[in-house]
């Protein structure tokens, strides 16, 4: 499957992926044997539908991953892809099992007394059900006792409705395990700049691209993104601290807490009795990220290496297997302490010597292009740059320490794109001239500059077709060469886009029950971040919003464009006065600013009602297909 518009490699490309071809260690084979290890079953055919009969997650449409690399796809990222494509049940260990190939991550099975935990129950509720359906196939049909999150992402919790009901958590039969203050990351991540983040996590993860050769062949964590329902089922129990246990349906469980690493939030655990350790996100098969590119927080290399310190010094002793949410185990003790010791040497090379770089008064970008790996890990097939890339992390390092600003002045008050582009294109003497020097870069080999010129037209003249056409072309080569499977999915997702028009946002991750997990401070933020500033400059308005369920009264206000809140006591009388209770609030969020649709939800209303039209008139709702590749 592929797009009409689709060009075959150029020579720069087809020589490039051959250097690497033969550079790097293609007859090791040992993560196909171990991730091929202890398959019990597949699911045949492998295409997962919605109540709707929608399909939202098809694996078999990876089947094209056979063979040796064609010269539309780096050989590194199709190896990566063709391991991440290997579906079924495997049994980890006896008592521990793991579904991969159903989704963006994987989801594992720990079988206790009388049922069976699940581990980090995927994106979906419609993958995760179809994963726990092939498990019971093949063990049996065991309830679920137990649920854990890792971290909040979502593709580690959103699946969380397709193996257990809110009445079976509610009732205290299945306890949900979580690390501290996972409910909050997880809903501010998927709100705050939610609609941003998923419009970007459309490129990032190609779901829309035409899978083949020359279209999407995986993310190098996994194949893509599931996009059925995104569910949230919010914790009964908190991990807070390294060393604490919990037994659950027999199942012994010593956990490690790793905050500020792959997630805000994180944890490690490790099962006694099957001497097993769950690495989380913090050690799988390939350089993670430091700053993902569908945006987040800039992650902390230092404290990452620290915590894979710590987790050798606790279980590299005795640990015989080393799973993770992603990708395949490793089996034995000795591959094990190497496999987690190559990690943290990875994280803790890159903070290091970025910051050794900096103090010399090296950029960002000048870092990214010179620093290189030692040997032994760029040789390493678990630390290559499938998924974060040593260029986007050292950037996020620099960033992290240093800002966006790096010293020059030329760089402190710099045109916005459409400026810039107009100034350039001028500089080159019109836009035919510089599409022309473009193509020049193009049949060099240069896609770099090519994109940086074509993209400069492309602002200044957004309907120029040469300047499209090249620039799709330009993005196309890129992506052929790229072993970063995100970066593949996004120049391929620029191409598309030019070629063919916005595709939109195909997986929205604030869902009602992400939503629903906002605290009442955190919807009111949400509110907030909508207000469109300039139309509210002139506009006053204060509401108070009575919980009776928390007994709590807020303040809301709206002045100088801005929408804050108190708790405080208040003086004098609020305009409007809404009465209700937090499970109802959510409603505020989704839009419901108006008397009828509250009075509807049941939520009580005094006072004078027009504050509502007043403030949903300056509401300014994201966009989900704002522009990205074009003005």
């Amino acid at each position: 499957m592929m797009s009409s518009n689709s060009r075959e490699a150029t020579a720069t490309i087809i020589a490039q992926n051959a250097a690497l071809r033969e550079r790097l260690p293609f007859s090791d084979t040992q993560d196909f044997e171990d991730a091929n290890r202890g398959l019990l079953g597949k699911r045949v055919p492998n295409a997962i539908r919605n109540a709707e009969g929608t399909v939202v997650w098809d694996n078999d449409t990876y089947d094209f991953l056979q063979g040796e690399a064609p010269d539309t796809a780096n050989p590194n990222l199709w190896r990566q892809s063709q391991l991440n494509s290997i579906q079924g049940l495997f049994e980890v260990v006896p008592g521990i099992y793991q579904v991969r190939g159903f989704d963006l991550s994987n989801v594992t099975f720990i079988e206790g007394d009388t049922g069976v935990l699940v581990l980090d129950p995927l994106v979906t509720e419609e993958t995760a059900a179809a994963a726990l359906e092939l498990y019971r196939e093949h063990r049996g049909d065991r309830p679920v006792t137990g649920v854990l999150y890792t971290h909040p992402h979502v593709d580690h919790f959103g699946g969380v409705r397709g193996i257990v009901s809110q009445e079976d958590v509610d009732s205290g039969r299945v306890p949900v395990i979580a690390p501290e203050h996972f409910t909050e990351h997880a809903a501010s991540e998927n709100v705050y700049a939610g609609t941003a983040m998923a419009r970007r996590s459309a490129y990032m993860f190609g779901a829309a691209l035409a899978r083949g050769p020359q279209g999407a062949i995986g993310t190098g964590l996994a194949q893509t993104v599931a996009t059925g329902n995104i569910t949230l089922i919010a914790p009964t129990l908190d991990i807070t601290t390294t060393g604490q246990e919990e037994v659950v349906d027999g199942v012994r469980m010593v956990f490690q807490m790793a905050p500020g690493t792959e997630a805000p939030a994180e944890f490690l655990v490790y099962f006694p009795e099957h001497k097993a350790l769950c690495a989380a996100e913090d050690a799988t098969h390939t350089l993670h990220n430091l700053l993902t590119l569908r945006g987040a927080l800039v992650r902390d290399p230092h404290a990452w290496a620290g915590y894979l310190t710590e987790t050798i010094d606790l279980w590299g002793g005795e640990a015989e297997v080393v799973f993770a949410s992603h990708h395949w185990p490793t089996w034995g003790n000795e591959r094990v302490v190497k496999f987690l010791s190559e990690q943290r040497d990875l994280y803790a090379y890159l903070h290091d010597q970025s910051l050794r770089l900096i103090n010399q008064g090296w950029t960002g970008i000048e870092i990214a292009e010179h620093l290189e790996l030692p040997p032994v890990l760029e040789n390493a097939w678990h630390a290559r740059g499938y998924y974060g890339s040593v260029s986007h992390n050292l950037k996020a390092i620099y960033q992290r320490y240093m800002g966006w600003y790096d010293g020059n002045p030329a760089h402190l008050w710099q045109h916005p794109p459409v400026a810039q582009g107009k100034r350039y294109v001028k500089l080159a003497g019109g836009a035919d001239a510089a599409v022309a020097n473009a193509q020049a870069a193009f049949d060099e080999g240069d896609f770099r500059w090519a994109a940086e010129v074509l993209s400069h037209v492309v602002f200044a003249e957004p309907d120029h077709a040469g300047a499209r056409t090249l620039l799709a072309d330009t993005f196309e080569q890129l992506g052929y060469g790229c072993e970063n499977g995100v970066w593949r999915n996004i120049y391929l997702s620029g191409a598309t886009e030019l070629r063919e028009g916005k595709f939109g946002t195909p997986t929205v991750s604030a869902s009602p029950d992400v939503i629903s997990a906002l605290t009442p401070e955190m919807l009111f933020d949400a509110v907030a971040i909508q207000i469109n500033g300039p139309r509210a400059w002139e506009l006053k308005l204060s509401i108070d919003v009575v919980l009776t369920d928390a007994d709590v009264r807020y303040r809301l206000r709206l002045s100088n464009g801005a929408l804050t809140y108190s708790s405080a006591p208040q003086s004098g009388d609020a305009e409007l006065t809404i009465t209700t209770t937090k499970q109802a609030l959510p409603v505020l969020a989704t839009g419901a600013l108006s008397a009828d649709r509250l009075t509807e939800a049941g939520i009580e209303l005094s006072g004078d009602t027009t504050v509502l039209e007043r403030l949903a008139s300056v509401i300014d709702p994201g966009d989900p297909d704002f522009s990205i590749v074009t003005p």
